[in-house]
C-alpha cells in the first residue's frame, strides 16, 4: 500500500501544480484585457512578453509578491488583479498616485519612507531605509530598474531580498543588458552586466537556478543608450531566477 501511495501522492502534487500554474496563466490573459491598462502599455505586451516571463520566474496565483521599484506600475497593473483573489502582492518604493488606483485596494505598500539621493561617483542612485518589512513571502520581483541602483544600494537591496523571503522564495530579475566587463560610458549607464547580476545576488546568499533568453535581441549591439530611437523597444535584456537555499 504504501509503494502505491508515493506515487499518487507525488501525481496529485504535480496535478495541483500544473492547475495553479494554469489559472495563473488564465488571470495574467485576463489582467492584460483589462481596462486599467492604457493601449501604449498594451503595445508593449508583445515585446515584453509577460506571460511568458511570468511563467518562467515561476509566479502562481496564491503566491505572496513584492514587486521591488515599480515605477509607472506596467507589470502592477497585471500583478494586482491576478494575485487580487487568491494572493498578496505587496510594492516597494512606490509612487502613491500608482496606489491610488481603485484595483490596487489590496496592494500593500512597504519602504514608503525610502529617498532617492543620487550618486554622482557611480552616476546610479542610494536609496535611504531600504528596509521591506515583510517576511515568510514566496517571491521578490524587479523589471528593469536594478540598473538604476548604486553598488551599496544594490547590496542592500539583495540583502532584504532574501530575507524577505521564505525558503525556496522567488527572487526574479529583468533588465537591460551590458556588454560583460564593459567600463561605464555615456551610452551604457541604464544597463547592466548580468554576470555581474549573478554575482551580486549569489554573494547576499541566492542560488543561481536559471536563465531565459526569451528577452534576447540579435539586433542590439549593446553600444547604445536604451533610450535611442533605434534601441527603445528593442533593447536586449537578461532574465534571471534565483532561489533562497531550503537551508
Amino acid at each position: 500500500m504504501r509503494k502505491l501511495l508515493v506515487p499518487l501522492l507525488i501525481s496529485c502534487s504535480f496535478s495541483a501544480g500544473f492547475v495553479q500554474a494554469e489559472n495563473f496563466s488564465e488571470d495574467i490573459k485576463s489582467a492584460m484585457k483589462s481596462e486599467l491598462r492604457s493601449e501604449k502599455d498594451k503595445e508593449r505586451d508583445r515585446n515584453r512578453k509577460p506571460l511568458k516571463t511570468l511563467e518562467f520566474l515561476g509566479i502562481q496565483s496564491d503566491m505572496t509578491v513584492l514587486e521591488l521599484i515599480p515605477g509607472g506600475g506596467w507589470y502592477t497593473n497585471l500583478l494586482a488583479p491576478a494575485l487580487k483573489d487568491k494572493g498578496q502582492l505587496y510594492v516597494a518604493m512606490a509612487s502613491d498616485k500608482l496606489l491610488s488606483k481603485d484595483a490596487f485596494d489590496k496592494v500593500k505598500a512597504v519602504s514608503t519612507d525610502s529617498k532617492w539621493e543620487r550618486n554622482e561617483e557611480e552616476e546610479r542612485y542610494n536609496l535611504s531605509n531600504v528596509d521591506f518589512d515583510v517576511e515568510n513571502i514566496d517571491a521578490v520581483l524587479t523589471f528593469r530598474n536594478y540598473h538604476n541602483l548604486s553598488l551599496a544600494t544594490r547590496t542592500k537591496v539583495n540583502e532584504e531580498a532574501i530575507k524577505a523571503l521564505k525558503p525556496g522564495g522567488i527572487y526574479g530579475i529583468v533588465d537591460h543588458t551590458r556588454r560583460h566587463m564593459q567600463k561605464e560610458n555615456d551610452e551604457n549607464g541604464r544597463r547592466i552586466d548580468p554576470v555581474l547580476v549573478i554575482k551580486e545576488v549569489q554573494a547576499a546568499g541566492f542560488v543561481f537556478v536559471d536563465y531565459s533568453s526569451m528577452h534576447y535581441k540579435a539586433d542590439d549591439e549593446l553600444r547604445y543608450e536604451v533610450g535611442r530611437k533605434s534601441v527603445t523597444g528593442n533593447s536586449d535584456r537578461f532574465t534571471l531566477l534565483f532561489k533562497k537555499p531550503m537551508k
